[in-house]
């Protein structure tokens, strides 16, 4: 789920970073994840959508450099890359992740275009420059809430820089409650009180969204049924994966707004 509490009470492990970022219920799951979402290579964020609002914000895409935060298989860097002709950094937790990405980039012709690397984007981005571009593709509170993750991001911001954040939020005056979703107020009050701005926002509408779920959740219910018959004894964590898929497609079909967001700093 696209979530983004504001704070976070102890740092997790990386396995932990990845099950939250990946809608698993612990860190048991990571192992498997590679092959359980070995039919998508989009996860989550749509290139697409981050390349037009780059191309609205930004001028001469061939010059921009791109940072990718919890890149999974590269998608939108090798886009970005293949469409705009910008350089882009990609990390990611998971190796099987990066190898993948190393494909893509060489099959679309990119690769001097894109580095991709495995990592901890929490300990990494200390030590990293600026960026034209910095993508949060859908990986949930790695850093912390929206403010702590500004505050980190923001040395790392060339100055008419964007952040583009593939997130969700509830309405304001939505009946729900979820632990991790915030309300579109406080969203944009975390943005303010970290001195950004709000400059765009594409909202994924529930269609969109309903038929992008589907399609990923074709793939992963068939790669866990295949992972019961060989590890039957680890049923009820490929079952309880399945399940927990089910649940929060219902929340970003029917009660989050999903959206991805081109920020700015004041």
């Amino acid at each position: 789920m696209r979530t983004n509490p504001e704070t976070s009470p102890r740092r997790l492990t990386l396995d932990g970073c990845v099950a939250q970022a990946m809608d698993g219920e612990g860190p048991e799951i990571v192992p498997y994840l590679p092959y359980i979402l070995k039919d998508a290579w989009e996860l989550g964020t749509l290139p697409g959508t981050v390349i037009d609002l780059v191309r609205r914000h930004l001028t001469d895409p061939a010059r921009l450099r791109v940072l990718d935060l919890g890149c999974g298989k590269g998608a939108v860097s090798v886009r970005l890359a293949h469409e705009l002709g910008c350089r882009c950094l990609g990390i990611d937790a998971l190796a099987e992740f990066i190898a993948v990405a190393r494909e893509k980039a060489a099959a679309f012709g990119v690769r001097r275009r894109c580095r991709f690397e495995v990592g901890d984007i929490r300990d990494r981005i200390r030590d990293l420059g600026r960026f034209d571009v910095t993508v949060l593709g859908a990986i949930g509170p790695v850093f912390g809430g929206y403010r702590a993750t500004l505050d980190i991001l923001a040395p790392h911001l060339g100055p008419d820089g964007l952040i583009v954040l593939d997130d969700g939020y509830l309405p304001d005056d939505s009946p729900h409650r979820h632990p991790l979703v915030v309300r579109r107020s406080e969203l944009l009050g975390e943005i303010e009180s970290a001195g950004m701005r709000l400059v765009e926002e594409v909202v994924v509408g529930a269609e969109a969204m309903q038929a992008m779920d589907e399609v990923m959740f074709r793939g992963v219910e068939r790669r866990c049924r295949e992972l019961i018959a060989r590890h039957p004894d680890k049923r009820d964590l490929f079952e309880g994966y399945i399940r927990r898929q089910v649940e929060e497609n219902d929340w970003l079909e029917s009660r989050i707004v999903c959206a991805v967001m081109a920020i700015r700093k004041q």
